[in-house]
């Protein structure tokens, strides 16, 4: 199934890079406008160039970092103007942040929440009157897998992402009357920048390839994702074929989480 988005406007927040980048491209091939949002404008750069060998639609980068609450009104109000809406609302800014609780400082818990849940919890209210008004609209909020499955050392990370999962049910429900769709993706092990980073940090000393097939062989599907993966998934639901989808949390992991 070909997938259109054609006549769309897209805000992804983290789009320089990696997850939010592929999703990007996924939506501008597939002839949306997209609007990406990063914190550091040479990767913003970078991505604006990729995304423009592609793009049939309009491309449009800005510089923002999500945590900070007046940069969300800034950037919002930049891509409004440019694009009139946002009719797809991606919110993928956020790193991997975790460690035993012990360790944990107020600080970092904030910082992790204004990062993880309050960048989207402020950009999605920005977007939710156009998209109420419209009647038309598409939240997607990316968490990870350990927001339904955490173990030990996963905080703060497992619960602002858990948090994340408990908007996006609230938001769909709210959102059902008013033909706006609000649902989760769940990220497990997927090649990215972030993943690589790990590599760097964790076993230098080998090839990616094969530190990559060393966590394949934990992975039910037998080798980690590619971002192009999880970006035809986010494609899917911003469209009009994922029409009746609505408050639900999918695993793009390979079968790794144990909960459904």
């Amino acid at each position: 199934m070909k997938l259109s988005a054609e006549g769309r406007t897209v805000l992804i927040t983290g789009g320089s890079q990696g997850l939010g980048l592929a999703t990007a491209r996924a939506f501008a091939q597939a002839g949306a406008d997209v609007a990406i949002v990063a914190r550091r404008a040479e990767p913003l750069e970078a991505a604006r160039a990729d995304l423009a060998s592609v793009a049939s639609g309009k491309i449009l980068t800005v510089v923002c970092d999500v945590a900070i609450a007046s940069d969300v009104e800034r950037a919002f109000t930049e891509v409004t103007t440019a694009f009139g809406r946002v009719d797809v609302l991606v919110n993928n800014a956020g790193k991997s942040q975790a460690s035993q609780f012990e360790g944990i400082s107020d600080e970092i818990w904030q910082a992790d929440l204004d990062l993880k849940l309050f960048a989207a919890i402020r950009m999605t209210r920005l977007a939710w009157p156009g998209m109420k008004a419209r009647r038309w609209g598409r939240v997607i909020n990316v968490l990870n897998t350990y927001a339904k499955a955490p173990s030990a050392g996963t905080a703060p990370t497992s619960v602002t992402r858990a948090a994340g999962l408990a908007l996006t049910k609230v938001l769909s429900a709210e959102g059902a009357p008013h033909n706006i769709l609000v649902n989760a993706l769940l990220v497990g092990v997927i090649e990215s920048e972030q993943t690589h980073r790990r590599h760097a940090s964790a076993a230098p000393e080998v090839s990616f390839d094969t530190y990559a097939a060393d966590i394949g062989k934990r992975i039910p599907l037998g080798r980690i994702g590619k971002a192009e993966e999880f970006a035809a998934t986010a494609l899917f639901l911003g469209s009009d074929g994922a029409g009746y989808l609505s408050g639900t949390a999918i695993n793009v992991d390979g079968g790794s989480c144990p909960v459904w």
